[in-house]
């Protein structure tokens, strides 16, 4: 199962809308099957496993991070192939949450005289497969909140410098965080103090995220986005007022309006829900202070990835977060340490909402 969920996180970040599932067949001692979900999620795990297993499938014990589907979709369940393969067992991390599929792909393959265990590495499988659970049961994907800090918190110099605070090896790791998302989230003020092209360098060829600008009045001029549109998609999200909607429809490929709040801000709850129903699982945002504190604010930040440098700034630098109004300490929005890593001559750290 160890081996099935590192060959699902190969998935992750060009599969959406579809979870990124690993699969592993094995007959006796020998392993005669691998597969994982294919880009644009098809073909599915359990399809190249049995595929490359072949006639060696039959008799075999299928290692599954989650539950085969049992639905008719695009393509026939899941279920069907694994029966019709000969499979004598199947090992499955943690059921769907998808209520085509919860339950019914389990009890099919026992219908089929195939014994069914569920709950191997179960903790491991939830958390790989937490974008996917999250836009089904609460319409939403998950969002990473990324930020590079100076060893006193500090995100740019007081003119606003901020290239580059981390070394070579930090950002390159943050390339890799971008490849492992479905989409990469800034906002208007990044776009127009930056102009970043958000795409996936330095790792060879490799699936590029959806690149989401979020801007109340689409005012900056994304011309590093714009000129890489050819092989990396470009959504804006904006307020009904945005002036400049018609100027950007040949320069997007998605435009999505969302509803401002009475103080003129974006309602970002209703901007994921929409980022969730167009398929999106998972974001990884690399937004600025202000964008980053209102994520939090609102309670949609699931994780956090903190790269520290061996730097000071000092207090007239910028702040990694905007005002969160807090007056005590019992206010303020704790996270659980996951991991660290020392990258390079950088710190990462891992933090996830309690």
């Amino acid at each position: 199962m160890s081996l099935a969920l590192s060959l699902g996180k190969r998935g992750q970040g060009n599969v959406w809308p579809n979870p990124s599932v690993g699969c592993v067949l094995v007959n006796g001692d020998r392993i005669v099957g691998r597969g994982w979900t294919q880009p644009g999620g098809r073909p599915h795990a359990e399809i190249m496993a049995l595929k490359q297993a072949g006639v060696l499938a039959r008799h075999s014990t299928a290692y599954i991070t989650l539950e085969p589907c049992a639905h008719h979709g695009e393509t026939g369940p899941c279920t069907d192939n694994l029966i019709s393969a000969g499979i004598k067992r199947c090992v499955i991390a943690t059921a769907d949450v998808d209520p085509r599929v919860l339950g019914r792909g389990m009890e099919k393959l026992k219908s089929a005289g195939i014994k069914v265990l569920v709950g191997c590495m179960e903790a491991e499988a939830k958390v790989s497969h937490c974008g996917f659970f999250k836009k089904v049961l609460v319409g939403r994907p998950r969002l990473t909140l990324k930020m590079a800090l100076s060893v006193d918190g500090r995100i740019g110099t007081q003119s606003g410098e901020s290239r580059w605070i981390t070394g070579p090896l930090a950002r390159r790791d943050v390339h890799a965080l971008r490849a492992s998302h479905d989409a990469v989230l800034i906002g208007g003020g990044t776009a127009r103090a930056d102009n970043p092209s958000l795409t996936v360098r330095g790792l060879g060829k490799t699936f590029q995220p959806v690149r989401i600008v979020a801007s109340k009045s689409l005012n900056f001029s994304g011309t590093a986005m714009k000129s890489t549109r050819d092989y990396a998609p470009l959504w804006l999200c904006h307020s009904a007022g945005a002036r400049d909607t018609t100027k950007w429809d040949k320069h997007s490929d998605k435009m999505l309006e969302v509803h401002n709040f009475v103080d003129g801000e974006l309602d970002l709850n209703e901007m994921l829900q929409k980022l969730g129903t167009e398929g999106i699982t998972s974001i990884f945002c690399e937004g600025g202070g202000l964008l980053g504190s209102s994520l939090i604010k609102a309670g949609l930040v699931d994780d956090l990835i903190v790269y520290s440098a061996g730097l000071v700034i000092g207090g007239d630098g910028l702040a990694s977060l905007g005002e969160l109004g807090l007056e005590k300490l019992d206010d303020g929005i704790r996270f659980s340490l996951i991991d660290h890593k020392t990258i390079g001559c950088d710190l990462r750290h891992h933090w996830r909402a309690n």
